[in-house]
């Protein structure tokens, strides 16, 4: 049965209940992932767990490898990959504790993130208009909801760099122009997931309301985590539920991403690139 991928943010770290548990490490083309990935049983189906911060929080939004990680996950088989998340609110009905399935992502980090496996000689370009899977989002937000849990469909997360929180300005400048949650790790996942023609749904577990609501105290690590922690149980009695109602065919887009994308001539892809992208575009590139 194909991998289910999961990653874990702040406070996710362990998921209790995976059975006959291996951890691997993997190496990639890109240098080293986060951390092992945990591989094992969960409702009776394969799944990789990965904490994309290290276990204890080691690595800053800023320095994690992505492009390792998701190649990590690639490399083990993963087709689906749920990430769960904390972020901040940047709406009055997006509450703490919520969760928000999120569908478009807004990029405002300014440091140099690795967010393409698609260099060193070789250019694809991916349609990314819906940069969600929207069937696996469907699943999550369905399978959230039909456990009577404060589930939003759909919402823009804003990535910024941190690690820092917001100014009062950011946060009103965001507000003003629509978004709707807030965080610092989820869109290079997202676009290097489908690159890698991974479906890709994020989880996002609403613990603060960033800075700019007047009746709330700003925000603090402290706070994050102990409403992250309020709520890790039921983010994996989520994470449980959808794992059982994955169908294990996928019917989506995500799977044939590139069939139109690679654009470089592939006689003059190098043999190099080749090789190291090989489980991304071997099924296209010879």
């Amino acid at each position: 049965m194909a991998k289910i991928g999961i990653i874990g943010g702040s406070g996710l770290y362990k998921i209790e209940g995976i059975k006959n548990i291996k951890e691997i490490a993997v190496t990639t083309p890109f240098g080293k992932p986060s951390d092992k990935f945990i591989i094992g049983k969960l409702e009776g189906k394969e799944v990789v767990f990965f904490p994309r911060h290290g276990r204890g929080h080691r690595t800053s939004p800023s320095e994690i490898n992505y492009r390792a990680n998701i190649f990590g996950m690639k490399k083990l088989g993963v087709e689906r990959i749920i990430s769960v998340t904390a972020c901040g609110s940047l709406k009055e009905e997006f509450k703490p504790l919520d969760f928000v399935v999120v569908d478009q992502f807004v990029d405002r980090t300014n440091h140099a993130r690795n967010m393409t496996f698609f260099e060193g000689g070789i250019v694809a370009h991916i349609v990314f208009a819906h940069p969600v899977c929207q069937d696996l989002a469907k699943v999550v937000y369905d399978t959230g909801t039909g456990l009577s849990l404060n589930m939003h469909k759909g919402g823009t997360y804003i990535n910024m760099e941190g690690p820092a929180f917001s100014t009062l300005a950011e946060s009103n400048l965001y507000r003003s122009w629509g978004m709707d949650v807030i965080g610092m790790t989820n869109m290079p996942e997202a676009k290097l997931a489908r690159e890698a023609e991974i479906c890709y749904s994020t989880l996002a577990c609403v613990t603060d309301y960033d800075c700019w609501h007047p009746q709330h105290e700003s925000v603090t690590i402290d706070m994050i985590i102990q409403n992250l922690l309020k709520n890790v149980d039921n983010a994996k009695r989520l994470l449980s539920a959808v794992i059982k109602n994955i169908s294990p065919q996928r019917n989506c887009a995500c799977k044939d991403t590139l069939k139109y994308a690679i654009i470089t001539d592939k006689k003059l892809i190098p043999a190099k690139v080749k090789k190291d992208l090989g489980i991304i575009i071997g099924k296209y590139v010879k």
